[in-house]
């Protein structure tokens, strides 16, 4: 469900955005104006015959006539809302869709929800084009963070703090997953999908037949893959053409490292990228691809075609780092296989200072943001709170979601789910994914350099460097 943006991409759409947003500043009848105006060389109305004043007033009338017609087609379409999200597996799909069913049977608000679903890397080029030529749409959802705070910027995202108190949604979802989405004491989006965070999906099938178990630092985790390596078994399926997959390792390996104090300080120009937790993590990540840990051609393979999750069902690869939305999708492409399904926290380096509770992820997974005021904001406000009906809530729990409600500790019943819940709950913070948190620009240095070095094309010292820069020239031009 992740989240990833080309840099200038993005910024030069925002930009384009906001300068469309600009110059289109007339207003209809302005537009209409001109067209008015420039009849010609016409006889005045006091030389003209009067049929012909009479013929003339007719031809106005036919005219206004004409040109209402359209008017009240854009009134009706405007009576539309458009839904934009990543809804194309499921459960994602079904979830999406049911609460844009109950909206469409039950409101009394004349306004119907029109749901458009993309492929996750599709949806946020889509996204961004439709922001660049003025057309985003009136709900979509993302994964805050730094497109966020862009998407505020351009003009693309309503506050709805007293919205979210007006339908008693403070009520009802956790305030860490509303947090997430407040920007300068506003919240700009709504936590509704899944609390998130990255872990260890491993097969236990596999560990009893080798005698493994549960490793309780990264140094066990490093025996077992050497075990699994030494009988000619993968530790990792992992697909990295998206990048965002192997960003998973680094971040895991750097907050492991030294906690989140040096992200923090490089976010905001008092440390930097350089320091030795993010040396640490590429280096670790060259060495275990040199180990042999993960598949051949690790960079060529797609997650969104579940190249990874085939290598893992088949029982060529062992264990697989990923966000805990993964836990549905393997309930719900074999329950059989389900049950040989283990997990466990990212697991820390022993002798480090680093706080072991933290946890990387998203308190909400996706977020619903409203590109729209008036009447529209609060039908599509409407919508949003039969995310939050309790039949919603109950499926979500069922296919192994879990939902950001206060209540869903009372609602989880299977092994996974439990311990996913309990490292989100225990977790002292939780850090957003990188690639959500950084600016756009500076996120597309991080993603790029992790596959290379995936791909051995880079070294730890080069990818830290190119990302300090990138970091830096952004804190210069945010000055």
């Amino acid at each position: 469900m992740k989240k990833r943006l080309l840099s200038l991409f993005i910024c030069s759409a925002l930009t384009a955005a906001l300068l469309g947003g600009c110059g289109n500043t007339q207003t209809p009848a302005e537009s209409a104006a001109p067209e008015t105006a420039d009849s010609g060389e016409e006889p005045s109305s006091e030389e003209a015959a009067p049929e012909e004043q009479a013929s003339e007033e007719a031809v106005r009338e036919e005219q206004a006539s004409e040109e209402a017609v359209p008017e009240e087609q854009a009134s009706e379409e405007d009576k539309v809302i458009t839904f934009w999200s990543i809804g194309t597996a499921e459960p994602d799909a079904t979830i999406l869709q049911k609460a844009v069913d109950t909206f469409n049977e039950t409101t009394t608000s004349g306004y119907k929800v029109e749901l458009v679903n993309y492929p996750t890397d599709n949806y946020k080029e889509k996204i961004t084009i439709a922001m660049s030529s003025g057309e985003c749409p009136d709900v979509y959802t993302n994964w805050t963070g730094g497109p966020l705070t862009e998407y505020i910027n351009a003009g693309f995202a309503q506050p709805i703090t007293d919205k979210v108190k007006e339908y008693g949604l403070d009520k009802k979802i956790m305030a860490s997953g509303l947090a997430q989405a407040t920007v300068d004491g506003e919240v700009y989006g709504v936590p509704f999908l899944n609390i998130a965070i990255e872990g260890v999906y491993y097969n236990k099938e596999l560990f009893d037949k080798f005698g493994l178990k549960e490793p309780a630092d990264l140094e066990e985790l490093e025996a077992i893959c050497d075990t699994f390596v030494e009988n000619g078994i993968t530790p990792f399926a992992l697909a990295n053409a998206s990048k965002w997959t192997g960003s998973m390792y680094f971040m895991g390996l750097a907050t492991r490292h030294s906690g989140l104090e040096p992200f923090n300080n490089a976010f905001n120009g008092s440390g930097s990228f350089e320091d030795e937790c993010f040396e640490y993590a590429g280096n670790k990540i060259r060495e275990w691809v040199e180990k042999g840990y993960f598949p051949e051609g690790v960079n060529s393979l797609s997650f969104d075609d579940g190249q990874d999750k085939q290598l893992f069902y088949q029982e060529t690869a062992a264990m697989m780092v990923q966000g805990s939305w993964q836990t549905s999708t393997f309930a719900e492409d074999s329950p059989e296989f389900f049950e040989k399904v283990g997990w466990f926290p990212f697991p820390e380096i022993k002798g480090s200072n680093a706080d072991p509770s933290i946890q990387i992820g998203t308190v909400g997974d996706i977020f619903m943001t409203f590109n729209c005021s008036g009447e529209k904001l609060d039908a599509a406000m409407e919508l949003c709170s039969h995310y939050f009906d309790d039949d919603a809530i109950a499926y979500a729990v069922e296919v192994g979601y879990l939902p950001p409600v206060q209540n869903i500790g009372e609602l989880v019943s299977d092994e996974i789910s439990k311990k996913i819940l309990d490292a989100a709950l225990n977790a002292s913070t939780i850090q957003l994914w990188y690639d959500q948190y950084l600016p756009p620009a500076v996120s597309t240095v991080h993603q790029n350099t992790c596959q290379e070095l995936f791909g051995l094309t880079i070294t730890a010292e080069e990818a830290d460097a190119q990302l300090q820069k990138s970091m830096e020239e952004y804190l210069a031009e945010s000055k």
